[in-house]
């Protein structure tokens, strides 16, 4: 797989690319990622040194909590980023990408707190909460 990506928000304004190593894709169920998204989050992650962003000044950040910040194109409406305030990487929304990704699914996070709408019915792992190699704050 390739190391370098690149992707945006619906309307352009924001784009992006990386040149590292991306994680895979991680499903959070978490009501915070929920209710920002309309369903879960799917999203992979790269250092902060390995990804160059374009049109900053129209990424809207949303202090989600005291621990992380979640970003968003203001002009539409795209969720793009969630960024850990104490950690050097930012995780990317996986539909964000410019296709081929090459991203594959690693596992569900908090699934403890999923919707009651949907089930989830694939082989990945499932964590009631997170992971010890998933850094995210418990309330996430």
């Amino acid at each position: 797989m390739s190391d370098n990506h690149q992707g945006s928000c619906l309307c352009g304004a924001v784009r992006f690319r990386t040149n590292g190593a991306l994680r895979g894709v991680v499903y959070c169920h978490c009501s915070q990622c929920r209710k920002q998204s309309g369903h879960f989050y799917a999203a992979t992650n790269v250092a902060d040194a390995d990804i160059l962003i374009e049109g900053t000044e129209s990424i809207t950040w949303y202090e989600a909590s005291s621990s992380a910040r979640r970003g968003f194109c203001k002009t539409c409406g795209s969720l793009l980023f969630w960024k850990p305030r104490d950690d050097a990487y930012v995780s990317v929304l996986a539909g964000s990408f410019d296709a081929p990704t090459s991203l594959q699914g690693q596992c569900h996070i908090f699934i403890g707190d999923k919707g009651d709408y949907y089930s989830v019915d694939d082989a990945l792992p499932q964590f009631e909460k997170s992971t010890p190699s998933i850094k995210v704050p418990s309330g996430e």
